[in-house]
């Protein structure tokens, strides 16, 4: 059963491809997955850089939870904001 979304903390997420923007906005949680295995951003994250595959959940388990299958992506952390350019 998904959670309700009662947080107050959120991250700002954009996603892009080459020809669009996927998302734009606020997020209680990043999941995805890169070569050490899954793993989760969450608002106020250490700053971070990866090269990432397969999928990006937006809010895994919440009301609010949006899926995008990829076949690669490069994953930013700057600040409270993850930046993801897909499709490299």
């Amino acid at each position: 059963m998904k959670k309700e979304n009662t947080k107050n903390d959120k991250i700002t997420v954009s996603i892009r491809s080459r020809k669009e923007q996927l998302f734009s906005g606020e997020a209680s949680s990043v999941t995805s997955k890169n070569d050490s295995g899954i793993f989760d951003i969450l608002p106020f994250h250490v700053n971070f850089i990866t090269l990432i595959y397969d999928f990006i959940i937006i809010d895994r388990s919440l009301d609010t939870e949006k899926t995008f299958d990829i076949e690669n992506g490069i994953l930013c952390v700057l600040g409270n904001k993850i930046d993801i350019h897909i499709g490299l």
